[in-house]
């Protein structure tokens, strides 16, 4: 349902008040590169510049509901009144994320319910099924909107070049994956988050059979569609990757962008395991961070509700380690991710006007805090983003018994010694 946006109408008459606020803006220029400088418009006040050098944007208040807000220096109470229209920011959006760093985050109950409390009480699937319907079930028209034109594709492109098209970049990512994967005409292969049918429709095109799990019920009646009209030899299923379970093993699994919500990683570990035929392969790529569970409140309340979390190699790497999966390559796919997303926020931009006709300003706004978001993470380096190839040996006996095999090694060195 398209939500609506009207903000309060209310003017402020009080000096003191609009100095202070004046003030604190003007504090907001010292965080801006060299260079660069902002405008910002009070309640009944006219336009006023703060920094020195070009102007990147914007910031109007537009009510006493905005400047109170902006005085309280917190980033949810600040990010709200953007969100719903006391407070708006026009022009470079990035620019503006570097201030950022000033707002404060205090909301440890919020915090601590969002990552633990809802997966205590529900467990982790049920939450699953609650979180990713407050970001994936809207309208698939709404992603397609700044999603690339040909695969519909809704995690990141692998790019030869900056100037490569998106539509282009996607092509070559599930190539890769392919590749990567050895999939052949009959290969069974599983696909975690269906999206909007990128790999199922790149792969079942190509004659291989894939099993495409979702939990977002628009995701599922989109492929499902997608897959009759083509008559691809896949199918697409509603359930939860942890509790899936497969008569016969897959030659390959295929995980693009859902590590993010997967945050117990040997659970995760243990189920390629399971679903794997001995030989076969997972291939994966997700954003990264130095630590988990790095959102706002913010963030995690109006974005990636839950416990969604980008992916911490080393942990990561330390569970792996404790599997017989073995690691076959690794690559940093950073300035991927930050190309991607920049390809997202500027095709959102333009379809701004068709977006709010049929969706809502709200939706437009909170899409475009994310995208924009994304670019500034992946920009700053606070954030980046990883590839990797895993194998299930072929001797998968000889793997499970690695105490034996250290064993036997240190008896030979102490033969030879």
């Amino acid at each position: 349902m398209k939500a609506t946006m009207v903000p309060s109408p209310i003017t402020l008459d009080t000096t003191p008040e609009l100095s202070t606020v004046e003030k604190l803006i003007c504090a907001f220029a010292r965080h801006l590169p060299a260079g660069a400088a902002f405008e910002f418009s009070l309640p009944g006040c006219p336009v006023r510049r703060a920094g020195e050098g070009a102007v990147k944007f914007r910031v109007t208040l537009h009510n006493k509901k905005a400047v109170e807000a902006l005085k309280s220096l917190d980033e949810m109470r600040v990010g709200q009144a953007y969100l719903f229209g006391d407070l708006s920011i026009d022009g470079d959006l990035i620019a503006a994320f570097d201030v950022r760093n000033i707002f404060t985050d205090r909301h440890p109950l919020s915090f601590l319910w969002s990552i633990y409390g809802q997966k205590l009480f529900r467990g982790q699937v049920a939450s699953d099924a609650r979180w990713i319907q407050e970001h994936y079930d809207s309208e698939p028209d709404f992603y397609l909107t700044f999603l690339d034109r040909k695969a519909r594709c809704y995690s990141h492109a692998y790019f030869a070049s900056d100037d490569e098209s998106l539509e282009s970049a996607v092509q070559r990512k599930l190539n890769t994956a392919m590749e990567a994967c050895a999939l052949q005409p009959g290969s069974r292969v599983l696909d975690i988050g269906a999206g909007w049918g990128a790999f199922t429709e790149h792969a079942g095109m190509r004659g291989v059979h894939v099993t495409s799990l979702t939990i977002s019920r628009e995701s599922e009646l989109y492929v499902k569609d997608l897959i009759a009209r083509d008559s691809l030899p896949c199918r697409v299923i509603r359930e939860h990757f942890l509790e899936h379970k497969s008569e016969e093993p897959y030659d390959a699994i295929v995980n693009l962008g859902v590590t993010e919500h997967l945050p117990d990683y040997a659970a995760t570990l243990k189920q390629y395991q399971r679903l794997l035929k001995p030989g076969g392969r997972v291939f994966l790529d997700a954003c990264a961070t130095a630590k988990k569970h790095p959102f706002s409140t913010f963030v995690s309340t109006y974005i990636w509700p839950g416990n969604t979390t980008p992916l911490v190699l080393a942990e990561y790497l330390e569970e792996l380690a404790k599997t017989p999966l073995e690691l076959i390559s690794l690559e940093n796919d950073r300035h991927n991710y930050l190309l991607t997303t920049r390809h997202w926020a500027m095709n959102l931009d333009r379809a701004r006007e068709e977006i709010v006709r049929r969706f809502g300003e709200v939706l437009y706004r909170r899409f475009r805090l994310y995208l924009w978001g994304c670019v500034h993470q992946f920009s700053t380096h606070e954030a980046t983003a990883y590839r990797m190839l895993l194998q299930l040996p072929a001797n998968i006996s000889a793997q499970r018994n690695p105490a034996r095999r250290t064993g036997l090694f240190r008896l030979h060195a102490n033969t030879e010694g």
